[in-house]
């Protein structure tokens, strides 16, 4: 019996720049611009996560900014609505899938139609035919419909509509699907009349859906380990470890070894490992959600930047600030700034800046800012467009 290989040991400046490439951020204009790179970077990344808090820009249109220069909220309204090339489901969190992803998602859409969904268990038969009844006549929003009666919450999230819950439990069940968005406001369609289908796709197998979420993980990541793949999905993660170890058998999957990683053990492909150096004149604001960001334990092992998420905290407790975004400034994270749109002054507001890592550093600070501040411009007219 063959040993398994020695692990290939890596730096953390080699490991973050093998992600950094995976994630594009390595590139200024890696996916073009308009609808179709819209559709292209999720289908690269696997995932934009959806998020409601707009103190700046929603999560989901800030992501795509940082790899798409050229980005107008148009183009993800265009790519969801008219070109049907993403579309809306739970990953870790509520985000934009690629459409050709489906078949992926549909077993867990078929269990929550058999055994429930427990969020939204206060669901009656009623309400849901109600809903039903509705979304066959044509697509509809909540605000289409005013003859409910208003209910106590369950939970802070909850709305008092029922119609809003059945129509929820509608969507995760794969009945209907969001065919639209006007800022955080969904319109509802079938599922089978949005995509033009006669009946949903088959979908996929376990053994695929193991395969799926590794190879999604290989191609935005570069370096994995079982956390960073099963993200809040450790039920699959023995599934994922057995189909490791078999790709590492036939050299498929490099073992690598990172700095400062103790025990936890990761994989590359051997493609992966030989990435460029990044520019240093490449600077990104990013968001608190970006795939870069969200598993915070590993954008400390790769950056050796711990982001705190602070909206939540009390005001006195907060260190970062309510929103802070991390600054990417080549492939070091050197600053978090919490920032505020001023949407009726038309202004990027600087609540807090901190500086961190290699931002500490006084030498090349005047430079670094001045980098920095040129992205913040280009950040505002972001902020403030359409």
């Amino acid at each position: 019996m063959s040993r398994a290989p020695e692990p290939l040991p890596l730096t953390t400046t080699q490991a973050r720049q093998i992600w950094l490439h995976a994630q594009r951020l390595d590139e200024r204009a890696p996916f073009g611009e308009g609808a179709q790179a819209v559709a292209d970077a999720i289908a690269h990344l696997g995932y934009v996560q959806i998020d409601t808090i707009n103190v700046i820009e929603r999560s989901h249109h800030h992501i795509l900014f940082s790899r798409i220069p050229s980005y107008r909220r148009a183009d993800l309204r265009h790519a969801q609505s008219v070109d049907r090339s993403v579309f809306e489901y739970w990953t870790h969190a509520l985000s934009y899938i690629p459409a050709s992803d489906f078949r992926f998602f549909l077993p867990a859409m078929r269990e929550h139609r058999r055994d429930g969904h427990k969020w939204y268990a206060s669901v009656t038969p009623a309400d849901m035919r109600k809903v039903m009844r509705l979304v066959r006549a044509g697509p509809l929003t909540i605000r289409d419909i005013e003859d409910d009666v208003l209910t106590e919450k369950e939970h802070l999230w909850q709305s008092r509509k029922p119609s809003k819950r059945a129509l929820q439990l509608a969507f995760y069940t794969g009945v209907v699907t969001i065919s639209a968005r006007q800022g955080m406001l969904k319109t509802y369609e079938l599922m089978t009349r949005h995509f033009g289908w006669d009946k949903l796709p088959k979908p996929a197998s376990t053994k695929d859906i193991t395969a799926y979420q590794l190879d999604r993980a290989l191609r935005s990541q570069g370096v994995v380990s079982l956390d960073s793949i099963c993200h809040l999905d450790a039920p699959r993660k023995k599934a994922v470890a057995n189909l490791i170890a078999s790709r590492v058998r036939r050299g498929e999957l490099v073992p690598v070894a990172i700095e400062d990683a103790g025990k936890q053990e990761h994989w590359a492909t051997p493609a992966a490992l030989e990435p460029g150096e990044v520019s240093p004149e490449l600077v990104h604001i990013l968001s608190p959600f970006d795939p870069l960001i969200i598993q915070r334990k590993r954008t400390n092992l790769f950056f050796g930047y711990n982001h705190l998420f602070e909206a939540y905290v009390p005001k006195a407790k907060r260190k970062l600030g309510y929103f802070a975004l991390p600054v990417l400034v080549g492939d070091e994270i050197v600053a978090a700034l919490d920032l505020k749109t001023d949407r009726q002054s038309k202004k990027l507001l600087m609540q807090k800046w901190t500086w961190v890592g290699q931002g500490k550093r006084t030498a090349g600070r005047k430079e670094l800012k001045r980098k920095i501040e040129d992205e913040l411009d280009r950040f505002e007219r972001f902020q403030l467009a359409e």
